[in-house]
């Protein structure tokens, strides 16, 4: 059992922002959860990540990047996304005072948070878990915006689809290994960028979350 509360806070010089804390009991951890380029915290997926995390005893902070509370579709510069993603984890720190926390978050979530991080080392974050690292747009095959994880000198954690069109195979596990022991990847075997899984693989898409819950979950309480 989880309770889910909404509250609002800070993102210097970009106003305030929603947000939704969702917590089992006695968590092991938090995660400081930051949404898609295209969807808000409360996507039906960015919910169902959060619940399933809640039953294995992690808890989450889902937050809104400046441009989505303000309902544009065009997305924050970097400086202003990064200030949100260190907003969010103060806030997280605050709420959750001496829990291990983790951040990411889905796509773009994940990958401002881990530029926020290189640029200046997250407080009381001990990893960063990307759900759907998007290496690069679709069609254009590139490693530039994984450019800034040599200076992230924290665990890393990479779930991946093997159909995603934003992340070829090769190049995203040539990024993991170039980054040594401080980066795990999880393939998801037929998942595209959105965790969607075709009917032809034997699985569906709320299987597919739940193991998303389950390797976040055992990689969270080893670091912990």
């Amino acid at each position: 059992m989880s309770t889910v509360e909404a509250l609002r806070f800070e993102v210097p010089g970009a106003g305030e922002v929603s947000a939704l804390l969702q917590a089992p009991a006695a968590p092991i951890a938090g995660y400081v959860l930051g949404h898609g380029a295209g969807a808000g915290m409360q996507h039906a997926f960015m919910a169902a990540l959060a619940a399933a995390l809640a039953e294995r005893r992690i808890a989450t902070l889902r937050y809104q990047f400046p441009y989505m509370e303000r309902g544009s579709k065009r997305v924050d510069p970097p400086p202003v996304a990064q200030a949100a993603v260190r907003a969010a984890v103060a806030e997280a720190a605050r709420r959750w005072p001496g829990l291990p926390l983790l951040a990411g978050g889905k796509s773009f979530g994940g990958r401002m948070s881990s530029q926020a991080q290189a640029a200046a080392p997250l407080a009381g974050v001990r990893g960063l878990v990307f759900v759907g690292f998007p290496l690069h747009p679709a069609g254009a095959p590139a490693k530039q915006r994984a450019d800034h994880l040599a200076n992230v000198q924290l665990p890393m954690l990479f779930l991946q689809g093997t159909r995603d069109e934003l992340a070829d195979a090769a190049l995203l596990a040539e990024v993991v290994r170039s980054l040594g022991e401080r980066a795990s990847l999880q393939w998801f075997d037929d998942a595209d960028h959105a965790f969607h899984v075709r009917a032809k693989s034997g699985r569906t898409d709320a299987q597919v979350l739940q193991a998303l819950a389950d390797v976040i979950a055992g990689w969270a309480a080893a670091l912990a």
